[in-house]
């Protein structure tokens, strides 16, 4: 790629790897489920004026938004905002690749390489070190909780790739992800709404900061949006191998943003358990080389 466009994937996954630290302002004056429901409100809307519907079945745009809106997001917030450090939380995040690929597997029997299984031991490793280390950085019920919002992640991955399939003409990604938004706000208003309270959501509105707001909105315009669109505009013009591989640097900003603004401890299990997961997902990422030619993995 052109040197302008490496700054523009790094700039994407700083966004990324940075949003963790945002989102814990974010959830440090907005409830999570009330936070994770402007998110994808801000995300829908005007969008949903300025851009035309994608042509693909309704079920599609609605299994999205809810893998995405109270699976994903839901989840993670949820965990973050109480059972574990964002840090962390950008790291166990990756294991969706993982969780992908043993979805595609069992599902739509995909192959699984040797390299991948290879790549997932080595996760693994890291994983039980985290699971092994539990307490205020990482309690049990986080663990669990982040782990169920990256298997939700992959739900979507497997969504998105069969509504691309069923697309006439190739699945526009940012009008699909701005209309599946709409699927995600109403199941996180009622489930805000009942966990979290009207009386709470309307106080922690009340008194939220021009900060506070600005961190809800980043959710959607700068993490979602620019971030998504700059992303999918490089993969539209470079090989996947070219562009994915940068995504191993969300976590490397995630927990390095998290140290330096939050404040969040970096004990050496944490930065082998990182190592670990890191490798294990270079490992699966790594390009498979055979004599004279290359082919890359899922």
């Amino acid at each position: 790629m052109p040197v302008p466009h490496v700054l523009l994937v790094l700039a994407v996954v700083f966004v990324w790897g940075t949003n963790f630290v945002v989102t814990r302002w974010a959830l440090d004056e907005v409830p999570p489920l009330t936070t994770a429901a402007l998110r994808f409100f801000f995300a829908a809307w005007p969008g949903v004026w300025l851009m035309p519907r994608p042509r693909v079945a309704w079920r599609w745009l609605a299994a999205s938004g809810l893998a995405a809106g109270p699976g994903q997001f839901g989840l993670l917030y949820w965990a973050i905002h109480a059972d574990l450090a964002p840090g962390l939380a950008s790291l166990l995040m990756q294991c969706q690749v993982f969780f992908t690929i043993a979805l595609a597997a069992w599902l739509f029997g995909e192959r699984v390489s040797r390299r991948s299984l290879a790549g997932l031991a080595v996760a693994l490793c890291g994983l039980a070190i985290i699971g092994a280390h539990t307490g205020a950085d990482a309690t049990p019920t986080g663990i669990v909780v982040v782990l169920l919002a990256a298997a939700c992640w992959a739900v979507g991955n497997l969504v998105v790739k069969q509504a691309a399939r069923s697309a006439p003409a190739g699945l526009p990604m940012l009008p699909f992800m701005v209309w599946s938004s709409l699927f995600a706000c109403a199941p996180l208003v009622l489930l805000a709404l009942a966990i979290e309270g009207p009386a709470t959501i309307a106080a922690s509105l009340g008194a939220a900061s021009p900060a506070g707001w600005a961190a809800v909105i980043w959710q959607a315009l700068g993490n979602a949006l620019l971030g998504f669109g700059i992303w999918n505009w490089l993969l539209a013009r470079h090989r996947a191998e070219a562009v994915t591989p940068f995504a191993l640097l969300v976590p490397v900003f995630g927990m390095g943003s998290s140290a330096l603004l939050l404040h969040e401890p970096m004990p050496a299990w944490k930065l082998l358990a990182a190592a670990l997961v890191m490798a294990g997902l270079a490992l699966h990422a790594m390009p498979a080389r055979s004599r004279g030619a290359g082919r890359h993995g899922p």
